[in-house]
């Protein structure tokens, strides 16, 4: 890293400790997310900054959480290699960094279909959802080629007692299969019934409930309705 370089990047650090909230950290921490700037001005930072491949790097490579959000919005999805996308979902341990890391970089990357299978097979719950959370994006985009029934026998095996966020994206791709998949639906429904993941998880009004039943319902009957 050059000297102009190193300046760049302590003042984008610096920029965004002075956004650092208490309150937005002390919202965010009860998610397990350890940072404290409001993503409209994160947003409106990478939106300034523009794409910075070489300064998303830099970014990731701190230990802020903060500094790793702004690398995932300015970076060059394409750009990283699959080993390189590997370690990342690795390093990536709270949700939002994973959640941002997974949607905004590896879901464009020309590896995404071979990180997919890798990860779903992963014995670290926090990879392996990773891979859920790609075979989920398959089940709505391309289904071509999935065994969606085989899915559906992993999820109604291992989804009840699996650690959080991997039952979070196993729970995702039940969803949608049984909201994508009409053929599959009743099956879907019958998982999610019997299992009741997330079926106490509170919900804002107005915004959908992630218990599976209540979530195929609804964007069902919003299909229906379009």
């Amino acid at each position: 890293m050059s000297g102009q370089d190193g300046q760049e990047l302590q003042g984008v650090l610096a920029e965004l400790a002075a956004l650092d909230d208490p309150k937005v950290r002390a919202v965010n921490e009860r998610h397990g997310d350890d940072h404290g700037v409001n993503l409209g001005k994160l947003r409106a930072l990478a939106k300034r900054l523009k794409t910075r491949q070489d300064l998303a790097r830099e970014l990731w490579a701190t230990d802020d959480t903060a500094a790793k959000l702004l690398a995932l919005l300015i970076c060059r999805p394409k750009a990283f290699g699959r080993d390189e996308l590997d370690a990342m979902v690795r390093a990536a341990r709270t949700p939002k960094v994973h959640d941002w890391l997974v949607s905004y970089v590896v879901k464009k990357s020309p590896y995404a279909e071979e990180l997919r299978v890798a990860w779903t097979a992963d014995p670290d719950p926090a990879v392996a959802s990773a891979g859920w959370a790609l075979t989920a994006e398959r089940v709505v985009k391309r289904p071509e080629g999935l065994d969606l029934a085989g899915l559906l026998d992993v999820v109604e095996a291992e989804m009840k007692d699996a650690p959080e966020r991997l039952q979070w994206a196993m729970n995702a791709c039940l969803a949608q299969i049984g909201i994508e998949h009409p053929d599959l639906r009743a099956r879907a429904l019958d998982i999610g019934e019997r299992l009741e993941v997330l079926k106490d998880y509170p919900t804002s009004p107005g915004c959908t409930s992630p218990y599976a039943p209540e979530w195929i319902g609804e964007m069902v009957r919003r299909k229906s309705l379009a």
